[in-house]
């Protein structure tokens, strides 16, 4: 089973930029669709963005839509997300998944990253 481990997070002032990682430790890691998804304290884990196989098809929340894009190397065996324009409610919890489908919800997908935080301040 594949293995994830994110990397990237830290602490930003509201407007600035991070780039998360997310490795993956198998070949087979351009089979899979992957996924970040971001938790804050006391709220529900939320969907942030998917890619596909190929990085041809990408889907975004609509609070990190043209502020966030997602992307692949597959020889690398990585998934990032760049965050532009960061806001302080963007803190959370950063995980990546790895799935075998298109679709926002997280309990489709089987392999989960540790996580990474990053926090925005105003």
């Amino acid at each position: 089973q594949v293995q994830l481990v994110e990397s990237g997070g830290g602490l930003v002032q509201a407007g600035e930029s991070l780039r998360l990682s997310c490795a993956a430790s198998e070949r087979t890691f351009s089979s899979y669709i992957m996924g970040w998804f971001r938790q804050a304290p006391g709220k529900e884990r939320e969907f942030v963005s998917y890619i596909g196989w190929s990085g041809g098809i990408t889907d975004y929340a609509e609070s990190v839509k043209g502020r966030f894009t997602i992307s692949r190397d597959n020889a690398k065996n990585t998934v990032y997300l760049r965050m532009n324009s960061l806001k302080p409610e963007d803190t959370a919890v950063y995980r990546c998944a790895a799935g075998r489908s298109y679709t926002r919800w997280a309990n489709d997908y089987t392999t989960w990253g540790q996580g990474t935080q990053v926090t925005v301040s105003s």
